[in-house]
């Protein structure tokens, strides 16, 4: 059994937790390619272990990982050590993330399965520090996820949050209704009070008491439905472009709302789809890697492979929620080829697309749009959506998107079932 001991203060690394460091490092870990715009898709993964060194060594000169009573301090013992000494405490702290399970360390193309696809191995090992890289786990990107929820959080004021309510009642453990009846099927949730006072109403006050199947009484709890989400996350090139990165916010927000599905709405489920030249499901874990690159949008195909996921779920409710920045610019066709015309509305990619949102109209499946740009196009685009499938279209700035997103979200199931 692996024991890890806690310190808030070492030498040898200035008393910073990992918790610290994913906090510090979180832009760059959820990186997108604006640094880099020719970055091709097929190269969303693996960051070496130099890289990750080097983002921690500027976190640590940057003064971010030190609080303000102690920040003058620490930046005079960082500006007295030698460059040696430095690497080694960059060191330190890489290890450290990776004995916490904030990540994991291997060579190029190793995958350790345990780790949700991260790659295994360490830093001490004999392997060239540049050719090592690195992934996060399940616990960090987990981790990013609540850190991200808890600013969003802090943002619009919610101190806490419950399951979605709606103003049906069933039987169940959490008593904020009244009483009724018992019938074969409610859950046992006893008014004990009610069903006494009841067979003494009947029967007289009398020893061992009498009950009988219509004394019981039980408590009614609000009836929380289950909702069944499918985020759209446009990775098209341009969500990079113009001078604006985009796509962070979007992965931030596709990170919180996981997060807070998993802790707060156990009974929903929420996966992810890329859409882009094409469209594929990407497990929530590896959203982390993800990164642009393709030129063109295919929402259609985006569209069809929600309807397939949301296929499978046995929920309440089904709906998809769409972010994205552009038009739909390509279609793929019946024999696997992609047609692609990024100039204006396209007739033929406009309606093949829109036959897909009038099969999720017939599904009863909803569509919420949040669109980071106010093209025309995409304006006029986004609205006949609306007009289909009686949703709704936000129009949101990379700042304001997990706002709307999120109190959307909460606030979603009421207005569904009524």
């Amino acid at each position: 059994m692996k024991f890890i001991k806690y310190t808030r203060y070492t030498g040898d690394d200035f008393g910073i937790s990992a918790e610290d460091l994913i906090r510090a490092l979180s832009d760059y870990f959820l990186r997108s390619g604006f640094e880099q715009q020719h970055l091709d898709f097929s190269e969303m993964g693996e960051k070496s272990i130099e890289e990750l060194q080097d983002a921690i060594q500027q976190a640590l000169e940057s003064g971010q990982l030190f609080d303000d009573q102690h920040l003058e301090e620490m930046m005079d013992k960082l500006r007295q050590m030698s460059p040696e000494e430095m690497q080694q405490m960059v060191g330190r702290l890489t290890e450290k993330l990776a004995d916490e399970n904030y990540v994991t360390i291997g060579e190029p193309g190793t995958r350790d399965p345990s780790s949700g696809g991260a790659a295994s191995g360490g830093v001490g090992s004999d392997r060239s520090e540049k050719s090592m890289r690195f992934d996060l786990t399940g616990k960090g990107v987990d981790f990013l996820g609540y850190k991200t929820l808890k600013d969003l959080l802090g943002s619009l004021g919610k101190a806490s949050l419950g399951s979605h309510d709606t103003r049906e009642m069933a039987t169940g453990v959490e008593t904020s209704g009244s009483t009724k009846p018992y019938e074969f099927g409610d859950t046992l949730n006893l008014d004990i009070s009610e069903t006494l006072s009841r067979a003494i109403r009947r029967n007289g006050l009398k020893m061992p008491m009498d009950l009988e199947y219509s004394d019981l009484m039980v408590r009614q709890s609000e009836y929380q439905s289950s909702c069944a989400t499918v985020l759209m996350l446009d990775c098209s090139h341009s969500m990079i472009l113009y001078g604006e990165d985009r796509f962070t916010p979007a992965k931030r927000v596709a990170l919180a709302l996981a997060h807070l599905t998993r802790t707060q709405y156990p009974g929903d489920s929420l996966n992810l789809v890329l859409f882009h030249d094409s469209a594929e499901e990407v497990p929530l874990g590896e959203l982390a890697r993800v990164q642009v690159g393709p030129f063109y949008t295919n929402t259609r195909q985006g569209l069809i492979v929600a309807q397939r996921i949301l296929k499978r779920q046995r929920k309440d409710m089904r709906q998809i929620i769409m972010i994205t920045d552009g038009k739909p610019s390509a279609l793929t066709l019946d024999d696997g080829r992609i047609y692609k015309n990024p100039f204006g509305l396209d007739p033929l990619v406009i309606s093949r697309t829109l036959e897909e949102v009038h099969k999720c109209k017939r599904q009863g499946i909803l569509i919420n749009t949040f669109m980071l740009a106010r093209d025309y196009s995409l304006v006029q685009f986004v609205r006949k959506i609306t007009e289909i499938c009686r949703g709704k279209a936000y129009f949101t700035t990379p700042h304001t998107l997990g706002q709307f997103l999120l109190m959307d979200y909460m606030n979603h199931k009421t207005k569904m079932v009524h």
